[in-house]
């Protein structure tokens, strides 16, 4: 099997990843411009991205006595102080919009007796969301200057100057490749899963936090084209319902279930109420013997429980069927909980690309929003929508009228010469390892020498020092990999992404000389937070080398720019 069918493509915006922030910002310009819009997606945009099962809530809101500002520090509180608050003001004041935009789209937000929407805490509220893709999906497919190609997976930018000029990809079921030339692109590819050995081993493997569809894509092709990546040290490891991997913030804010050892005995208070610490607690009670570690469900009233087995049913089926199978409701048996391996999502902490207030990257014309962007934790689906919307007015403001840095024969030869490349993964039958031999083997890596479940998320010097070893070890090791398909082609290049990605990561981990976050990035060698480190750690990878640079915080209130130096 081989490659030989080729399309060279022109438009105006190329949107990578037809998730949240990727769609919204397809009905922005659709809406505002006449720009010819092009979405690749490698699966489906009805159903595709974090979104593709539907969500329960939206946890991004200014609720009624609550300001964006309140959001901005609530997230620079949960973060220690390593974020953007100027891409959090930003984000924080549009959600209230887009999310009124949602429910003009069809989107069905429930709401009590006096009209208003149903709160979930201080930030959340309630929505029927099983149907939240599709609505985004009609919308965007309604547009008369969007083209959507489904299916098709893109696996390397083309960069001109330190300038996007368009990408390359290939469709997962004919094999056609793709050279998309575009005056401006957004990256909305979602963050990186399946780094670190997840709680479940085998076939169940891919019952993890985070959309295991999202390999950190777009993280691998902006770390490979000279893009400045940010924070990516704040890993996010997820608190959930063991086993089950289901959400425990529906149990925690929705009953009021506190977090208790096996004593009985609440520790949520002992550690501290941000995410990590929460996270943090629960681990350090297993390690001193007090585990296993339970929310706090006994005791609830049949309505509350009417309620979860409900909820669970829609966001997280095999959650109720664990009640269901069990033969006792939540009241009758607390919820056991433990947390995920580690992700790398700018959703909920702040990796990612290092961007400016409109949202542009340090390459030209490259554009990230939702959980591919940095600086801005606790963004959510509603934040994602926010972040398209803005990249997409920045380009609009921008303009399309630009100079092709690449003449119709450099076209020719560029996509010649990635078709080459396909095909010598395509024909090569002699492999000796299989892609999914090699991602087992970085796992297992990362588990064990870079803070993963195993090592209770613990690291020092000399075991991150062994794992950026032996990733490059499985990097060389990837050159002998084939594929028999184009599916398995773009296993291949998810796996690739994987190891660039775990490569930065392990450098961001050694370069931070402290432990801000607990769990989230435990240094054994620097178990104490000190004020000198409050500051991004940032890296740019060129000459095969993660460098790193270190910048001071941004101020509140003040636009940032980048210098394109």
């Amino acid at each position: 099997m081989k490659i030989s069918n080729t399309e060279i493509l022109h438009t105006d915006v190329l949107i990578i990843g037809g998730g949240t922030a990727g769609c919204y910002a397809a009905l922005t310009i659709g809406n505002k411009s006449d720009a010819s819009v092009l979405i690749a997606e490698k699966a489906h945009i009805r159903r595709s991205g974090c979104l593709a099962a539907g969500v329960n809530a939206l946890n991004a809101y200014i609720t009624k006595g609550h300001t964006p500002q309140f959001y901005v520090d609530y997230a620079t509180k949960d973060a220690e102080g390593i974020v953007r608050k100027d891409l959090l003001l930003s984000m924080s004041e549009g959600l209230n919009d887009v999310t009124a935009h949602l429910e003009q789209l069809g989107l069905v937000i429930l709401k009590d007796e006096n009209g208003d929407y149903v709160t979930r805490g201080t930030r959340n509220i309630k929505i029927n969301g099983e149907n939240i893709k599709p609505l985004l999906a009609d919308a965007v497919e309604k547009l008369d200057h969007v083209h959507i190609l489904n299916n098709v997976v893109i696996t390397d930018y083309i960069v001109r100057q330190h300038t996007i000029i368009g990408a390359f990809g290939f469709h997962i079921k004919t094999g056609t490749a793709y050279e998309i030339l575009a005056k401006s692109v957004l990256c909305a590819t979602g963050g990186a899963a399946g780094l670190y050995r997840p709680n479940n081993p085998g076939f169940s493997r891919h019952k993890m936090w985070y959309c295991p569809f999202n390999t950190g894509a777009g993280y691998g092709m902006g770390i490979r084209a000279g893009a400045e990546m940010t924070t990516f040290e704040m890993r996010f490891i997820a608190l959930r319902c063991k086993d089950t991997i289901a959400p425990t913030g529906t149990i925690a804010q929705g009953v009021g279930a506190r977090q208790i050892n096996s004593k009985g005995d609440v520790y949520e208070t002992t550690y501290g109420l941000t995410t990590s610490q929460r996270l943090y607690g629960t681990v350090k009670e297993t390690i001193d013997g007090r585990g296993p570690c339970y929310l706090k469900t006994e005791g609830i009233t049949p309505q509350q429980d009417e309620e979860l087995l409900k909820a669970y049913l829609n966001m997280a089926p095999s959650q109720t069927l664990k009640w269901i199978e069990s033969g006792k409701n939540p009241s009758e048996q607390n919820v056991e909980i433990e947390g995920t391996e580690p992700y790398v999502v700018g959703g909920h902490t702040a990796s990612g690309y290092w961007i400016d207030t409109k949202r542009q990257t340090t390459i030209r014309h490259l554009y990230a929003a939702g959980d591919v962007a940095g600086g801005c934790p606790q963004k959510y689906v509603t934040g994602a929508l926010v972040e398209g919307k803005i990249a997409a007015e920045a380009m609009i403001e921008e303009g399309f009228e630009r100079q092709p840095l690449c003449t119709e024969q450099e076209e020719q030869n560029l996509l010649r010469e990635k078709v080459a490349e396909y095909n010598q993964v395509l024909l090569k039958y002699d492999a000796y390892f299989t892609v999914e031999e090699l991602e087992e083997a970085m796992q297992k890596i990362m588990d064990t020498y870079a803070g993963g479940i195993s090592c209770h998320y613990q690291y020092n010097e000399a075991q991150l020092t062994m794992a950026d070893k032996k990733i490059d070890q499985i990097r060389d090791l990837l050159d002998t990999v084939g594929a028999t398909d184009y599916h398995d082609l773009l296993f291949f290049y998810e796996l690739r992404d994987r190891l660039t990605v775990c490569k930065v990561l392990i450098a961001h981990l050694r370069a931070r000389k402290e432990t801000r976050w607990h769990s989230f990035a435990e240094n054994l060698d620097y178990p104490d937070k000190k004020p000198e480190w409050l500051k991004y750690v940032n890296s740019r990878y060129t000459d095969g080398k993660v460098h790193i640079l270190y910048r001071p915080i941004v101020k509140g209130g003040e636009p940032y720019e980048h210098s394109h130096s």
